[in-house]
């Protein structure tokens, strides 16, 4: 979810949560070396502790801090480094100049805090992005992209847009617009592929983006097309913008381009979000452990076999991942399935069904209390979730989707949503979900997280909404 210049850095926020806890260690380390000097004045340094990393968010904000860093070389970023830190410590020194509070702190303790800064947020940056790296020859993080365009300017965009990459896109598919189609030609080792085949080509590709440079209509036509799929869209700029959600500008070589997406959210958003889903993974994988304590015994006696459930499911843009829960039935429950559905109580792709046989005695508890639940918090962590999102579906429930129930996957599944905290037991519409999740999706907002964390709380302790 980005809106109005925070592609970029949304796209950093792994860096920016490193630099923050190399800015940490940095303040610890220097404050436990001068320890035996400051002792008498520790509520001073808490305090500039705080300004510390208010300064961080502040510059990270008008500041490029990231700008092409997976680009950039070991030399070039221990300048990097170097420049961001001392952004820093002559904020903190212009803050303690404006309050009069110079003389109070020690010149050494912020000396060491610099050095040690500089040391721990290079070797955090290089192993990050090494990582990431790592990451994108694998293909785990890449964002799959379709370029549409007619096919006398197709070739300098897609030549425009590779220029441009720092490694995030991966280009799977062209559509050329005239009518020149084929499923055995390439442009610039892209396969060339039908409109008509658009749907089942985005399923199996999991296409994050897709990049237009269309004339006239065809623009809007085609935006509305793919944002109803939930898909992030580029536009070139003759085209009327005033229909489009979210819309941001971007530079692409000698292109511009606008984009709309039907997600909004700013950086700070996106950031505040995932440290809420950090800290409360962390906590939430504490108490996972304490109820393995309690739940797997239980489970094991009366239903011989692994304690947690696994279950590969579609994550955001179709991307797969596997998400667990503490088992709850039968071990021969996936294949019973097909047994119950002519007694499914959903109208639509999901399954649902009253006093369900494949579930044990103690798993109706654990559904029940939504205890199976909490392994969850090792996708959250992991990032392949978060606490407020979309239910994720099944892969078989994702090869019948029609083309505006993609939407659903414009963000990160959740652990809770909108339609579980509107009396899920009583949904019985498929189709009901998706709106409430589109309602979601199109209205996101931390305010409205919290309060739909604050209402499956209140829904999990009064044991409603959930059968």
């Amino acid at each position: 979810m980005q809106k109005s210049g925070g592609s970029v850095r949304s796209k950093h926020i792994d860096f920016i949560l490193a630099d923050l806890l190399s800015i940490e260690l940095a303040f610890f380390t220097a404050a436990i070396l001068w320890f035996d000097h400051i002792r008498n004045d520790l509520s001073f340094y808490w305090k500039i502790d705080i300004a510390i990393v208010v300064i961080y968010i502040v510059l990270m904000l008008f500041a490029r801090f990231h700008s092409s860093i997976l680009k950039r070389g070991y030399l070039i970023e221990v300048w990097q480094t170097g420049l961001t830190n001392i952004g820093v410590i002559s904020g903190v020194i212009g803050v303690l100049f404006v309050l009069k509070e110079s003389a109070t702190y020690s010149r050494m303790v912020f000396g060491l805090f610099f050095v040690f800064s500089n040391v721990y947020m290079y070797i955090l940056r290089c192993l990050l992005k090494a990582y990431i790296q790592s990451r994108f020859k694998s293909g785990k993080i890449n964002s799959n992209v379709i370029v549409v365009s007619h096919s006398e300017t197709v070739e300098d965009f897609l030549n425009a847009l590779k220029a441009d990459n720092n490694g995030l896109l991966t280009f799977v598919g062209i559509i050329l617009l005239d009518g020149k189609e084929s499923g055995d030609t390439e442009i610039g080792g892209v396969p060339v592929i039908k409109m008509a085949n658009i749907l089942e080509f985005i399923k199996e590709n999991a296409v994050n983006e897709v990049y237009i440079l269309a004339k006239g209509e065809e623009n809007g036509k085609l935006s509305e097309k793919f944002l109803n799929m939930g898909i992030t869209v580029h536009i070139g700029l003759n085209m009327e913008m005033a229909s489009l959600p979210n819309i941001q500008m971007e530079q692409k070589g000698p292109y511009s381009v606008i984009t709309s997406t039907i997600n909004k959210g700013t950086l700070l958003e996106l950031f505040i979000k995932r440290v809420f889903d950090i800290f409360l993974s962390v906590a939430g994988l504490i108490f996972t452990g304490l109820l393995f304590l309690i739940f797997a015994p239980l489970i094991k006696i009366q239903s011989p076999g692994p304690v947690f459930f696994s279950q590969k499911r579609v994550g955001k843009n179709g991307k797969i991942f596997k998400m667990y829960k503490f088992r709850s039935m039968y071990t021969d429950a996936e294949g019973r399935k097909k047994e119950l559905m002519d007694q499914n109580q959903m109208k639509g792709l999901m399954f649902k069904m009253e006093n369900d046989p494949r579930i044990f005695p103690v798993g109706k508890f654990i559904r029940k209390t939504s205890i199976d639940e909490f392994p969850q918090f090792w996708n959250i962590l992991k990032g392949d979730m978060s606490v407020v999102g979309t239910r994720p579906p099944t892969l078989d429930e994702y090869e019948q989707y029609d083309p505006h129930h993609l939407s659903r996957l414009a963000i990160k599944p959740g652990l809770t949503g909108m339609w579980q905290v509107s009396g899920r037991s009583e949904i019985t519409d498929f189709e009901e979900i998706v709106r409430l999740d589109n309602e979601y999706i199109r209205n996101f907002s931390l305010a409205l997280d919290i309060k739909i964390f604050i209402k499956t709380f209140i829904t999990v302790l009064a044991r409603k909404g959930s059968k």
